[in-house]
C-alpha cells in the first residue's frame, strides 16, 4: 500500500478516509469514463436513450461483463441505482398474506428493516427476527439458529451476505438450501459483498440477490444490480411501470416490449434516467485488473485486522467474529459504551478521520474500512485518536 495509490482517487488531501464501506470511492480513470458517458448522453440524448439504437446494446454489454465477475448468467441480472432499490423491488413483489412470516436476523441494515416493516403494514405479514450471537465462530451454530426460526408460516428468508452493522460474512449456502427444501423464498442483501468477497451467485443459488457496485467494485455512485434465478423472475414487478413493461402472461422466457426477456425489459426501460454509472462498470472492472487490486487488498485485509486487534487490546472488548466470519477489509469494533455521535464528531473534527460510529443494540461500534489507498499511518491515526478520546 502506498500514498501513490491514493493519488489514483479523488479523495480530499489530508483526509484519513476509513469509511470506504459506506459509499465507496471511485478511481479517477473510472470517474473520467463516467463523465464521458454523461457527455455522450447530453450531446445526443435521443440517440443515446433510444431503445432502437444504442441504449439496449450498451446496457447488455455491462450485464455480460458484470455477470462474468459474479458467477451469473447475463440475462439473470439487471442494473438498478443501489441495492436498497433492488431489494425494495423484490420485497414489494412478494405475495404475502396475513400471518405469513419473514424470517431475518438482528444484524440487518436499518433501511431494509424499514422496507419489511412497510411490506408487513400493507400485507399484515409479520417479521420474525432471530438473534445471531456474537462473536460468530461457527457455521453450524449459525445455520442451526436460522433453522430454528423457520416455521410452517415462513414464506421469506431475508439475510445479509456481509452485515452492515457488524461486518460479519454470513455462511448462507446451507440455510438457502434448507429454505428451498421447505418452499421458502430466499432473498439476500448483498450490498457490501461485490468486490469485497468472492461471489458465485449461481452456486449460492438464492432466489434473489441485490448488491452494490459503488462500494468495493469502485464504480461511480448509482450502479448496483438485481439478480434473480430464472424460474422466479416472473414474480418480480418494477416499482416504476414504463415502456419496458408487459403483463406477466408466461414463464421466465416471456419476451418483453423490446425483445429481451420480460425481466430485462421491465427493469432496463423504466423511464428517463442517466445510466452513466452503470455503463462505467466495465472500466471499474478493468481498473481492478490493471492494478492487480486483488493482491493489494490482501494487505489491506491484514492491516484492517491488525488495527482492529490493536483497538481490542486497548479496550479489552472481544471482536465480533473470528477471522473466518469477519469481512476481509471491513471490521466492526466494539468501543466502550459512549455517545456515538460525539465520538464520531471528535474523530472528524479533531483528528480528520472519516469513519462511522454508531449504536448497534447496546454496543457502541466503530467500523473500519481499509483499501489499498490507506496506509499504516492512517491506521495509526485511528488508534491514536481512540486512545486519546477514551483516555486509555
Amino acid at each position: 500500500m502506498s500514498k501513490n495509490i491514493k493519488n489514483l482517487f479523488l479523495l480530499k488531501d489530508g483526509l484519513v478516509f476509513l469509511n470506504h464501506g459506506s459509499f465507496g470511492a471511485c478511481p479517477k480513470v473510472v470517474f473520467d469514463v463516467y463523465q464521458n458517458w454523461q457527455r455522450k448522453l447530453e450531446q445526443q440524448p435521443v440517440a443515446f436513450l433510444d431503445q432502437s439504437r444504442n441504449f439496449l446494446p450498451n446496457m447488455k454489454q455491462v450485464r455480460h461483463a458484470l455477470a462474468e465477475k459474479l458467477g451469473a448468467f447475463p440475462d439473470d441480472l439487471v442494473g438498478v441505482s443501489n441495492a436498497t432499490e433492488g431489494l425494495n423491488i423484490i420485497a414489494r413483489s412478494m405475495r404475502l398474506n396475513a400471518g405469513d412470516e419473514i424470517l431475518t436476523s438482528d444484524h440487518e441494515y436499518g433501511a431494509l428493516e424499514k422496507t419489511w416493516d412497510a411490506v408487513c403494514k400493507r400485507t399484515n405479514a409479520r417479521i420474525v427476527k432471530v438473534e445471531v450471537p456474537v462473536p460468530l465462530t461457527s457455521a453450524v451454530e449459525f445455520c442451526n439458529i436460522i433453522k430454528t426460526g423457520m416455521s410452517d408460516r415462513t414464506k421469506v428468508l431475508f439475510l445479509s451476505h456481509v452485515t452492515s452493522p457488524t461486518s460479519l460474512v454470513f455462511p448462507l449456502k446451507e440455510v438457502i438450501a434448507e429454505a428451498r427444501s421447505r418452499g421458502i423464498i430466499t432473498i439476500v442483501d448483498g450490498a457490501h459483498a461485490p468486490g469485497l468477497i468472492d461471489l458465485d451467485l449461481n452456486d449460492l443459488n438464492a432466489d434473489f440477490y441485490s448488491g452494490n457496485c459503488h462500494k468495493w467494485m469502485m464504480s461511480p455512485k448509482g450502479a448496483a444490480f438485481l439478480w434473480a434465478r430464472q424460474d422466479v423472475q416472473p414474480m418480480l414487478e418494477p416499482l416504476v411501470v414504463s415502456h419496458g413493461w408487459v403483463a406477466q402472461l408466461g414463464g421466465s422466457q416471456q419476451k418483453g416490449a423490446f425483445g429481451n426477456t420480460r425481466f430485462i425489459d421491465c427493469f432496463e426501460v423504466n423511464g428517463t434516467r442517466d445510466p452513466a454509472a452503470w455503463l462505467s462498470l466495465p472500466e471499474a472492472l478493468k481498473f481492478v485488473h490493471d492494478y492487480d487490486w486483488r493482491s493489494m487488498t490482501q494487505k489491506s485485509a491484514d492491516l484492517a485486522r491488525q488495527t482492529a486487534d490493536r483497538i481490542a487490546d486497548m479496550t479489552q472488548i472481544p471482536l465480533l467474529a473470528s477471522d473466518e466470519f469477519s469481512a476481509p477489509q471491513m471490521i466492526s469494533i466494539t468501543l466502550p459504551y459512549c455517545d456515538v455521535e460525539d465520538v464520531k464528531r471528535k474523530l472528524y473534527n479533531m483528528f480528520n478521520i472519516e469513519i462511522p460510529v454508531f449504536r448497534w443494540k447496546e454496543k457502541s461500534i466503530v467500523r473500519i474500512s481499509i483499501q489499498p489507498y490507506n496506509t499504516q499511518e492512517d491506521a495509526n491515526a485511528l488508534v491514536f485518536a481512540v486512545k486519546n478520546i477514551f483516555n486509555f
